[in-house]
C-alpha cells in the first residue's frame, strides 16, 4: 500500500471510530442546519478534525479541501478532499448508510482514494493505476451491458431544489429505462457501490468534490466510467456526477440528457 494511502486508510479508521461511538452512546447528538436538509453535527467536526490532525502530523505541507473547514493551502502540490461523515441525515436518524471519504489530488488529478463505512467495517481503497479494492479484495464494476438490466442508484437534488424538475425527468427515465433505482442518503458509498458492483451505475446533481472525489477514483480503478452530464471530466468542478459499467454508460447519459 501506497504510504499516503496508508495513512488515508489510518485517518478514515479513526474517524469511523469516533463515529461508531457516538452512534452506539444512545446520547444525544447535537445537530445544527447548515441550509434547509443539510445539517452537521459535533460528530461531523470532530471526525473531520481526526482526520487532519492525522494527515498533518505525516504531511505538514499538504492542503485541505474538508465539508466543515473550508479550503487551506490552497496552492499546495498535494490536497485532501475530505467528508468526515458522507450521510449525516441518515446518521442522525440512526440510518446505518453513512461513510467517511478522504481523496488525495496531485496537482489536480486524483491519485488516491478511501471511502469507510464504520456501520459494516468496509473500507475500499484506490491507488491510480493500481486498481480497487474492498478490505484488500480486487473489486470490479458490474459486468452488465444494458440500461434495462441495471439497477442504479440516485441521490435527490436537496441543495438545488430548482433543479427539480429537471430531476425529476431524469428519474422518470431511469424509472422506465432501467430495472430498478435505489436512493440511500449517501453519495460518497453509492460511487463505492458502483466500484464493487453492487450498483451498475448511479447519478446525482449538485454534489460537492468530497462527496465525489474517493468515489469517482474507486470506480475508475474498477474499470468503469466517470463523467459529467455530458459524458465530460468536469464533474468535480461541476457537481453533476453520473457513473457506471462501460456498456451502460452511453445509455446512461441518453436517458439523462433526453
Amino acid at each position: 500500500m501506497h504510504p499516503m494511502l496508508n495513512i488515508a486508510v489510518r485517518a478514515a479508521r479513526r474517524a469511523g471510530s469516533i463515529i461508531n461511538r457516538a452512534s452506539l452512546g444512545g446520547g444525544a447528538v447535537n445537530v445544527r442546519s447548515k441550509r434547509v436538509n443539510d445539517f452537521v453535527t459535533e460528530i461531523d467536526q470532530a471526525a473531520e478534525q481526526a482526520i487532519i490532525e492525522i494527515v498533518q502530523r505525516a504531511y505538514p505541507d499538504h492542503g485541505f479541501l474538508a465539508e466543515e473547514s473550508g479550503v487551506a493551502a490552497p496552492d499546495a502540490e498535494y490536497r485532501w478532499i475530505i467528508d468526515p461523515l458522507d450521510g449525516t441525515t441518515n446518521f442522525i436518524h440512526g440510518f446505518p448508510q453513512y461513510a467517511v471519504s478522504i481523496a488525495v489530488e496531485h496537482r489536480g488529478s486524483l491519485m488516491h482514494a478511501v471511502v469507510y463505512d464504520p456501520t459494516k467495517n468496509e473500507i475500499f481503497t484506490a491507488t491510480k493505476g493500481r486498481g480497487a479494492f474492498l478490505n484488500d479484495r480486487r473489486i470490479r464494476v458490474s459486468k452488465c451491458e444494458k440500461l434495462g438490466d441495471a439497477l442504479v442508484g440516485t441521490g435527490f437534488p436537496f441543495k438545488e431544489m430548482k433543479r427539480a424538475r429537471l430531476y425529476l425527468h431524469q428519474l422518470k427515465n431511469i424509472m422506465e429505462g432501467s430495472a430498478g433505482v435505489r436512493r440511500a442518503g449517501a453519495a460518497a458509498l453509492d460511487l463505492a457501490y458502483v466500484a464493487c458492483g453492487r450498483l451498475d451505475a448511479f447519478w446525482e446533481l449538485g454534489l460537492s468534490p468530497w462527496d465525489i472525489a474517493a468515489g469517482a477514483l474507486l470506480i475508475q480503478e474498477a474499470g468503469g466510467l466517470v463523467g459529467d452530464l455530458d459524458g465530460e471530466t468536469g464533474f468535480l468542478e461541476s457537481g453533476d456526477v453520473c457513473a457506471s459499467a462501460p456498456r451502460v454508460f452511453p445509455a446512461l447519459l441518453k436517458a439523462l440528457k433526453d
